[in-house]
């Protein structure tokens, strides 16, 4: 009997036209362009206003709606959605539930996964194991969060670091060697008092008292949280090449988190491997969390040919970190270029205007 993988056939995305860039973040809070981009490197950043539209489900609808027009696949086919987010529109129900509802998806289940910043990676590898075991065969895996709606735009160590955004990867089930080949996952539980949101949960419900003292927003030691996500990260990448054969000759792409670009680079340079074979899109698109990882492989699908070797890593509160090595398995300029129009309309950014602003 073939041994079945995971293969992701498609990508599609979703950020929201509005863009919040340096200089009017040195409006809202005490910063400037200059801080920011040395210390986080981030120059934009997409926000969801109100008036577009609320909450991660509207986030990951568009997303997934992208994604079922450009494979042009049945609704009725796909059996599963899993929703990495740490935005999540309520307590109850699931967001996953909300995007099955909204995108017509009445064959499928769903459910949210929580890992914070490693949830996407962390989501693949549930996604994989769903399909290896024979019993599914097309699904969809989506990772993006609302962090505008958990950002306290007085914390100026904070506030210039986050963005919205969702993107989502249909996976199905192969017989070929390509495919989610391997992964590392690790959890330790050490992390709370570097990264956490104070109050809103089971242990601290919200109250007069939690709002006025700011304890619904992101608080988080940046010294520490650093210092932890260049050694884990580097930590998890080199045990999944080691043990993969894997090294700066072979990986074609790193898809590290987007988290800061002095971390993105710091994790590289341990690893050995150019800048020119890593994943970066921090710059304009920010720390979207759960989003970061498959935003980057919307953005970059033209790029990727079938046979390609990537490497996944992300680390997040918790602490949660990994990595994921995978064989792409298909031909992304194609695909890339049966996005439909339209999601380009009332002044969404285009992919071929975030190269050109990336290469100006």
């Amino acid at each position: 009997m073939e041994e079945i993988n995971a293969v992701i056939t498609g990508v599609g995305g979703y950020v929201p036209n509005y863009i919040l860039d340096n200089e009017e973040m040195s409006t809202i809070v005490d910063t400037s362009d200059e801080w920011i981009m040395e210390r986080i490197g981030v120059k934009t950043r997409h926000i969801l206003k109100p008036e577009q539209g609320s909450g991660t489900s509207y986030l990951m609808t568009r997303a997934v709606q992208q994604l079922l027009r450009k494979t042009q696949a049945d609704p009725d086919s796909i059996e599963l959605v899993i929703c990495a987010t740490t935005t999540p529109d309520y307590h109850f129900p699931s967001t996953a539930s909300l995007v099955i509802g909204n995108c017509g998806l009445s064959k499928a289940f769903g459910f949210d996964m929580e890992a914070a910043c490693a949830g996407f990676l962390y989501a693949m590898e549930a996604g994989a194991s769903y399909i290896r075991s024979g019993r599914y065969k097309r699904i969809i895996i989506c990772g993006g969060d609302h962090m505008s709606s958990m950002t306290n735009y007085e914390d100026r160590n904070t506030c210039p670091i986050f963005g919205d955004g969702a993107a989502c990867v249909m996976m199905e089930a192969t017989t070929e060697k390509v495919g989610l080949m391997d992964g590392y996952y690790r959890v330790d539980g050490k992390g709370f008092q570097n990264l956490h949101m104070a109050a809103g949960g089971s242990a601290k419900m919200p109250s007069h008292e939690t709002v006025d003292a700011r304890e619904h927003f992101v608080y988080q030691e940046g010294r520490a949280v650093y210092k932890h996500a260049v050694l884990d990260m580097s930590q998890a990448v080199k045990t999944l090449t080691e043990r993969n054969g894997l090294n700066k000759d072979n990986i074609d792409w790193v898809i590290p988190h987007q988290a800061n670009i002095n971390i993105e680079v710091s994790v590289a340079n341990r690893i050995g491997i150019e800048k020119d074979h890593i994943m970066i899109n921090i710059d304009h698109m920010a720390n979207t969390s759960g989003g970061t990882l498959p935003l980057c492989l919307w953005e970059y699908e033209p790029r990727l040919k079938k046979g390609d070797k990537l490497v996944f890593t992300a680390f997040g509160a918790g602490f949660t970190w990994g990595a994921s090595y995978m064989i792409w398995g298909y031909d992304g300029a194609a695909e890339a270029a049966k996005e439909p129009a339209e999601f380009y309309k009332e002044g969404e950014i285009s992919r071929e205007e975030w190269y050109a602003k990336r290469n100006a």
